[in-house]
């Protein structure tokens, strides 16, 4: 019953997206996921998987990456990042899923005592290249998704909360933001995020703030191996 997470898969079995475009260690990287995570998911496990999870654009043509994604070991847990495209409604992606996969989305799911919570999240306030007019508005509104989440869990006397995000919650200077304060404000135990794939991404915070454990989890920063978050 461990609970893992790794994101940033950025699977392409049906478009041409070779992504050791990227830098060397993305050369066959599907082949380091799933060896990584075979060799250490149990299947009574939970894997969360906080976005980029193929390059389709549609539903149709993701379903051999989330095929490739039942295949791995564990129960599969996934949240929209900016590049799923081909994530339509909820209900039809539902519809869609083969077994041992589930999608997140202005909702919760329950693992033993925890309740994993989460959204796509949004560049934040302050960060390089954030655009008042364009980006607010985004931002806003997956704060508000990212409560309701939130919520959820809590009218369901949810105490051990996991939230999990595709960017990350504050700016590379790790100024607060209203995703930080928001996860206080539930007590969230652990925070995971992905997105970053550059070289400054180590200066993207990781560890303990206002009660919050934050983790860094995206696939090329941490080897392609799923990181554990509780055992």
């Amino acid at each position: 019953m461990a609970i893992y997470a790794i994101g940033d898969l950025h699977l392409s079995s049906t478009s041409e997206k070779p992504m050791d475009v990227f830098g060397p260690g993305w050369k066959e990287h599907t082949a380091k996921l799933s060896a990584n995570w075979d060799s250490l998911v149990k299947d009574s496990d939970l894997v969360i998987v906080p976005g980029d999870i193929s390059w389709a654009q549609r539903l149709d043509e993701a379903i051999p990456d989330l095929e490739w994604v039942a295949a791995r070991k564990g129960t599969k847990l996934l949240i929209k990042g900016n590049h799923d495209y081909w994530w339509p409604t909820i209900s039809k992606l539902r519809e869609k899923l083969p077994p041992s996969v589930f999608a997140l989305q202005n909702d919760y799911f329950a693992w033993g005592n925890w309740a994993v919570c989460g959204t796509r999240g949004w560049i934040c306030p302050g960060e390089e290249g954030f655009d008042n007019d364009q980006d607010q508005k985004i931002y806003l509104r997956e704060v508000h998704r990212l409560r309701l989440s939130l919520e959820r869990a809590r009218e369901d006397s949810f105490d051990s909360i996991i939230a999990a995000l595709h960017f990350p919650p504050f700016t590379r200077r790790g100024s607060s933001s209203d995703f930080t304060r928001v996860l206080e404000e539930y007590g969230v135990k652990i925070c995971i995020y992905g997105h970053i794939h550059d070289n400054g991404r180590d200066s993207f915070f990781q560890g303990e703030r206002g009660g919050v454990h934050y983790r860094f989890v995206a696939a090329d920063g941490i080897d392609f191996s799923p990181v554990l978050l509780e055992q």
